[in-house]
């Protein structure tokens, strides 16, 4: 069998030179093991030893005394290192003590994962333990009512989410008052996953979960997984409101890994070639040549096309070899999840292209590779990624392929950020008022809050309720704050995202083909646009904004279309401020105004063929942001002419918005920016970028915190991009209201370079 340097000296001798940028040899790690604890319930212990887990690693001994003990923990290790058994250890060995009752049920757990999926995927591991006496049970929207009733008055294990924690088991809780009064252990799994503004919701739910719980007497111990984060503790207690002790010293064996970043070449015609096409060659060489691979993509399109350039390639060396290849992504049906997870063990599959579901959905073990086409948005996503790889303890394989983004290319000439940096901190602000306040009105409706209750929501609680109660929503007692409306506070809130979305009807059918969230929907589904959804093309024929739907007809008019829109911003707030080399930089409170006002349409080519005004409202956003000035007699001096500035100003912000998630768990959608030559608030030129959700979410932060090492990584990735005056590699962006008019690559470096404190 060859070894992974040999498959990547054949995949790099076998096209053009110059695509391997760089090679780093990551060692092997030995196993630590220890012992089972002695007390382990017997029943638990034989379960453990016929499942042939004789011993246990290191870290997950420490894990499972930790929360044995009554401390919340947080086992923060890598890929396929056995976090789970670190939960359901101290999980079965204390719901078995209701064996000793006569029938009681005893003490209860409550596991919680960001998909169903994962919860249907932890269920089926603890049935096959076999453990008597334990009744586990996945909740969701999908179980039947006649199957609730009996989970919630006899399961003493119950998987579920934090969606239906919120929609359902708080708002009605009386039901699970059983349940809730034995309350023993809450697991929850994946807690990387609970970040920005979806984290601050998630944590909302816990504190309501710890005092609904709290009222029937219960005080659960805490336990959580995580991919590996900088600061786990910090992260889980921010999410539990509680003291969380962090276990992150991985025990388990790995093998050798070599790990390439790889730059797409430029073909002929002058085009780059795009990741997803480069990661579809190299997947065809990997499968034809014995090397069980999977390939990550960044969307489910970028998935599926992956797999099908793969199985064209292989097809054309050996017709029927491209049923070696599958793609997979999220919402596929279990029976699809496990038989993909059954043909990838037999070896039929040896292929898969995939999207970041993976990382929460199908149980894959034993791959000799892993291609990662594009830069995942994290370290931490990279990295469980790449640990796809040489699961069963053998050497691997993993390639980063480079897209055309400023961020990439940065990365991938720059390995010392990915192989020398740590991972990033997971941001997440359990305090942000636009997000604790409907769940401070939720808390009351399902218990009145009382003035005990202040100190779980945060100090910045008493005011907004007092907001709340000025609106109506709340009504203030002696005794409390009560519930003062007759819906239910919860269908006013969704966790993962905006409470109002656009439908997507189908105009002959009446069928609703898809949603778009609301801050979207002006520069998506504006009447006249091409909207492409699921690979399908849709033209927009009318916006109904007021019925919250954009009625399409499906078909490709052979154009795109692209939204134009004017933005402005108000400081509301300046709450931070420090001097940076010829540059002032601030954070605070904005109002972000925005209006898209035309769109054009253009043909692949890139010919524009016509402009079309809109007339839609403006939109506004209270959110934070980083912003910094510049005198403009310091940039006349530097070199950048006062026409020249607004093109250097907006040239910067792109490049900065584009490397905001080295610095920040931030996607490029997640952020937003503006520029301008003479703002009237701070009356001099101006760059910001601000989170692109109501009241912030900690982007916009961790930037003005590690602002020089995120400009610096800017300048660098400007200045070091071959093209002469700007393309998507650096200045340009797919998100540009302005069709990316006007752009100053020059002029951007200097922009840049005035905010270091030496060039260089």
């Amino acid at each position: 069998m060859s070894s992974p340097a040999q498959h990547l000296s054949r995949l790099a001798g076998d096209g053009p030179p110059g695509r391997l940028v760089h090679v780093e040899e990551i060692p092997a790690r030995p196993a630590r093991l220890a012992q089972w604890p002695d007390d382990l319930e017997p029943a638990v212990l034989s379960a453990l030893l016929a499942g042939g887990l004789e011993r246990p690693w290191s870290h997950q001994r420490e894990a499972i005394d930790l929360a044995r003990a009554g401390q919340h923990v947080v086992l923060a290790t890598g890929t396929a290192s056995g976090k789970s058994l670190g939960y359901l250890v101290p999980v079965l060995s204390s719901v078995l003590e209701a064996s000793t009752r006569g029938g009681v049920r005893g003490p209860t757990a409550l596991y919680l994962a960001p998909t169903k999926a994962l919860a249907a995927d932890q269920l089926a591991r603890i049935e096959a333990f076999a453990v008597p006496g334990v009744r586990a049970a996945t909740y969701d929207g999908d179980t039947p009512p006649d199957e609730r009733r009996w989970i919630r008055e006899h399961a003493n294990v119950v998987l579920t989410n934090p969606d239906l924690l919120h929609h359902s088991l708080l708002p009605g809780h009386a039901r699970w008052s059983r349940f809730l009064r034995d309350l023993r252990y809450v697991v929850v799994d994946e807690c990387h996953v609970y970040r920005g503004v979806f984290g601050a919701h998630v944590a909302a739910v816990l504190r309501r979960l710890r005092r609904v719980a709290g009222r029937y007497g219960a005080s659960p111990t805490v336990v959580l997984a995580s991919a590996t984060v900088t600061d786990p503790a910090a992260h889980a207690s921010r999410l539990t409101g509680l003291p969380v002790q962090a276990v992150t010293t991985d025990g388990s064996p790995r093998g050798a890994m070599t790990f390439a970043l790889w730059e797409p070449v430029t073909d002929a015609d002058g085009t780059r070639r795009s990741a997803t096409t480069e990661a579809a060659e190299l997947l065809a060489d990997l499968v034809g040549h014995g090397v069980q691979t999977v390939a990550f993509a960044r969307s489910r399109a970028g998935a599926e096309s992956l797999a099908t350039g793969a199985r064209r390639r292989l097809e054309a060396l050996d017709p029927g070899s491209g049923a070696a290849v599958a793609a997979y992504r999220g919402g596929y049906l279990p029976q699809d999840r496990r038989e993909l997870e059954r043909g990838l063990r037999s070896g039929a599959v040896r292929g898969l292209a995939a999207t970041n579901a993976l990382e929460l959905g199908i149980d894959v073990s034993g791959l000799d590779a892993v291609l990662v086409a594009g830069w995942p948005g994290r370290r931490a996503s990279l990295w469980q990624q790449a640990g796809r790889a040489g699961r069963s303890g053998g050497d691997s394989l993993a390639v980063l392929v480079a897209a055309d983004d400023p961020l990439d290319s940065y990365l991938v000439t720059h390995p010392e950020a990915i192989f020398e940096a740590p991972v990033e901190a997971t941001v997440v602000d359990p305090e942000n008022p636009h997000v604790l306040a409907p769940h401070l009105a939720a808390a009351a409706a399902e218990l009145p809050l009382g003035e005990a209750d202040l100190e779980l929501f945060g100090p910045g609680s008493r005011r907004l309720l007092d907001v709340l109660v000025a609106g109506g929503i709340l009504r203030r007692r002696p005794t409390g704050w009560f519930w003062a409306r007759e819906d239910r506070p919860a269908e006013h809130i969704s966790l993962r995202g905006a409470s109002d979305v656009v439908a997507v009807v189908e105009t002959r059918t009446g069928r609703v083909v898809g949603t778009v969230d609301e801050a979207s929907a002006h520069a998506q589904v504006h009447t006249g646009a091409v909207h492409v959804h699921q690979g399908e093309a849709w033209v927009v024929t009318e916006l109904d904004l007021e019925g919250r739907a954009a009625h399409v007809v499906r078909g490709d008019p052979g154009w795109s279309t692209f939204a134009e829109s004017v933005s402005r911003f108000d400081v509301l707030s300046t709450d931070r401020v420090a001097q940076r080399a010829r540059v002032r930089a601030a954070y605070g409170s904005v109002r972000v105004t925005g209006q898209v006002t035309a769109f054009t349409r253009r043909l692949p080519s890139g010919e524009v063929i016509g402009r079309h005004a809109l007339d839609l409202p403006e939109r506004s956003l209270t959110t934070k942001a980083v912003w910094w000035t510049v005198d403009p007699d310091v940039l006349v001096a530097a070199g950048v002419a006062e026409e020249a500035v607004p093109g250097a100003l907006h040239a910067a912000e792109h490049a900065a918005i584009g490397m905001l998630p080295l610095v920040a768990t931030s996607d490029r959608w997640d952020v937003g920016g503006v520029s301008t030559a003479l703002h009237p608030d701070t009356g001099l030129p101006t760059v910001m970028v601000y989170d692109g959700y109501p009241g912030g979410a900690g982007f916009a932060e961790r930037a003005f915190v590690a602002f020089e090492a995120w400009v610096r990584a800017t300048r660098d990735a400007v200045l070091g991009c071959p093209c002469r005056s700007g393309c998507p590699a650096c200045v340009q962006s797919p998100k540009c209201g302005n069709g990316n008019e006007p752009l100053d690559k020059a002029g951007a470096v200097v922009v840049l370079e005035l905010a270091l404190a030496a060039a260089g």
